[in-house]
């Protein structure tokens, strides 16, 4: 079995003491995010986890646990989202040079083939159209050469929630959006110039849940929770089925979060996992470090 934690918040940064403690007491409840009344038990049992996928902005918090996880026997790797978007999108993560050091900091503990570096959603609009994203990819590449071996590249979904949260942002209302398709002038010009900015600082270039296939312009496409990789680093000699749960275009591996919506403070705007920051203060009041699920 692989964990997943979290597509649906970021446990490293906000939850890894209540993380560390479902790992001591061998066991989480998961609650259905879309009927409350069923509830699943899951074993976090060494002998029954595969491997623990971690997703995160902020990893910081969380570096303190390493060592015990390692002395328990998990394997596990990071799904790092770094972007360099204005304070206005991601108003509750910490500053760039501190979220890259963390960056450094982890890479060094664990090694650059489990710091898997994310730069998403690409946000393409007035103010941040593909050039924008181009000359940030390539400087944060820059920062990065050593620490990673892989980016993934994603484009912003236009959930309704999404689109709602961005357009009653007083600050950017007159901000126009562009809806990536398959069509979409320029993509893979970007998807090129993106893989070659990579390769100069030893990354392999991939795209999650993409529908366009931009592998002709050297962008793959790939798995976040990768089976694969998770067998090549941990269980050589397993397999992992490929998640029927997930969109038609994911290609991850099948996986159980140990996460719950509507429980990241960070406040993203472009967040799918959140439905209104009331929300997310709501559950944050109900979450307790010893509890069996996470709210």
């Amino acid at each position: 079995m692989i964990i997943s934690a979290s597509r649906r918040t970021d446990v490293p940064a906000y939850y890894g003491d209540w993380f560390m403690n479902r790992i001591r007491e061998g066991w989480f409840r998961s609650v259905n995010p879309f009927n409350p009344q069923q509830v699943k038990t899951y074993s976090l049992a060494r002998e029954d986890v595969d491997a623990i996928v971690f997703w995160t902005k902020n990893p910081a918090p969380f570096l303190q646990y390493l060592d015990e996880l390692d002395e328990r026997g998990y394997g596990y790797y990071f799904q790092f989202t770094l972007n360099d978007y204005m304070k206005l999108f991601e108003p509750g993560v910490p500053p760039l040079d501190k979220r890259i050091a963390a960056f450094g900091a982890l890479s060094g503990r664990i090694g650059p083939q489990r710091v898997l570096w994310r730069y998403d959603p690409i946000i393409v609009s007035s103010v941040t159209p593909l050039s924008y994203h181009i000359g940030k990819i390539a400087a944060l590449a820059g920062r990065l050469r050593g620490l990673t071996t892989r980016l993934t590249i994603s484009f912003l979904d236009f959930y309704k929630k999404v689109t709602r949260r961005l357009n009653s942002t007083e600050a950017l209302r007159d901000v126009e959006y562009y809806d990536v398709g398959i069509e979409y002038q320029g993509l893979g010009e970007f998807a090129r110039s993106v893989r070659t900015e990579a390769l100069k600082n030893g990354m392999e270039t991939f795209t999650c849940a993409e529908t366009r296939d931009l592998s002709p312009f050297g962008a793959s496409r790939g798995s976040c929770v990768d089976g694969a990789l998770i067998g090549s680093l941990f269980s050589p000699e397993k397999s992992f089925p490929r998640d029927k749960h997930q969109r038609k275009e994911c290609l991850c591996s099948s996986s159980v979060d140990v996460g719950a919506y509507n429980t990241c403070p960070a406040g993203c705007v472009y967040c799918y996992a959140n439905a209104s920051p009331k929300t997310v203060a709501a559950n944050v009041e109900k979450r307790h470090a010893h509890a069996p699920s996470l709210v």
